[in-house]
């Protein structure tokens, strides 16, 4: 899809994918190594419970889940950030994520007709349909030229 089939009020919930512990424990020891992601005793004793998976890689998998929805892959031309990121609840081993989208605010370039700029809203959602995470993200799209 383009910007211009993307209006104010659209919305899009993609397929889901579920985290293992083995893949939240690999994850964090690369990219985010505190003891409640990585190490289950600690984890056990941690806030948590238990191990829970790094922010990071929950929007990791939420992007990836957003792209490959194909919703405006083809028309990405990157974003320009993230904003009012939350991390509302701990995303554990067996969770499993979907992410619900919703078009807030659309403009056209005014200096450049090929393209507009869409801000979404992005509400990552557990299997009991709680939201663990969300954000708005401006995404600069093609337009239908």
């Amino acid at each position: 899809m383009y910007f211009d089939d993307l209006p104010v009020g659209f919305t899009h919930e993609t397929g889901s994918q579920s985290l293992s512990e083995e893949e939240i424990i690999a994850f964090a020891r690369q990219y985010d190594p505190q003891p409640f992601h990585i190490d289950r005793e600690a984890a056990a004793e941690s806030i948590y419970g238990g191990i829970i998976a790094s922010g990071f890689q929950t929007l990791i998998v939420a992007f990836d889940l957003v792209l490959n929805s194909g919703v405006w892959r083809d028309a990405s031309m990157g974003s320009s950030g993230l904003d009012e990121l939350r991390w509302h609840l701990p995303v554990r081993p067996g969770d499993r994520l979907r992410v619900k989208m919703t078009v807030m605010k659309s403009e056209a370039s005014k200096s450049r007709p090929d393209r507009g700029r869409t801000t979404f809203f992005y509400e990552i959602l557990n299997q009991k349909d709680e939201v663990v995470s969300s954000y708005y993200a401006v995404q600069l799209l093609k337009r239908k030229v």
